[in-house]
């Protein structure tokens, strides 16, 4: 399994942090050359490789960690998406719900993504946040997921254990979906609570 982070802001460094903890090579890219990239990328560690957006999206599971508006710009790169799994951790907060069909953000990004499996997560907790270690106080910290396919849930849920977080699944993008996206100047009830879930 191989894995990208498309967007090297705050979001996308800490959950790369994540991948160098836990020795998982990943693929980081934005619309830069990879080499404006190389100084932030070596000072996490050396399994995080800048790479161009057109490489970076061959991977078979792709973290789109930058901008809402990246999506359409990200999308374009491929012609099919079969195969891939797309996990969204963008908030589209000052988008009109107009301009997103009256969907669930989620749901209008999927569309973009054609014969791709598409999963909401760990866009709730804030940059600073998700930089931090997962581990709090003999808990793991609560990364939520929900997905149309729940076998990409199920997927990333067993990636997001093995960087150290605890997942709670809250079922499709038009339910759980709902409570962790930002949209229009609102947002989803679970957006920025940050959870710990402690073993029984």
């Amino acid at each position: 399994m191989s894995y990208a982070i498309i967007g090297f802001g705050h979001i996308g460094q800490a959950l790369a942090k994540k991948f160098a903890s836990k020795n998982i090579e990943v693929a980081v890219a934005t619309k830069r050359d990879p080499e404006s990239l190389a100084s932030a990328a070596a000072g996490i560690g050396p399994t995080v490789i800048p790479k161009r957006l057109s490489e970076a999206v061959k991977a078979d599971t792709i973290f789109v960690a930058a901008l809402f508006g990246a999506h359409w710009e990200v999308a374009k790169t491929l012609p099919s998406w079969n195969g891939k799994t797309i996990v969204d951790v963008t908030n589209a907060f000052g988008v009109p719900p107009e301009q997103l069909d009256g969907l669930p953000s989620s749901k209008a990004v999927a569309k973009l993504y054609t014969g791709a499996k598409l999963v909401k997560g760990f866009n709730h907790l804030g940059a600073a946040v998700l930089d931090q270690e997962p581990a709090v106080h003999g808990g793991k910290r609560v990364v939520f997921l929900s997905s149309d396919d729940d076998g990409a849930a199920e997927e990333i849920g067993k990636l997001a254990e093995t960087l150290g977080f605890a997942p709670v699944y809250l079922g499709g993008l038009s339910e759980g979906g709902m409570l962790v996206q930002a949209r229009g100047n609102t947002w989803g009830h679970l957006i920025f609570e940050d959870f710990v879930k402690f073993d029984d």
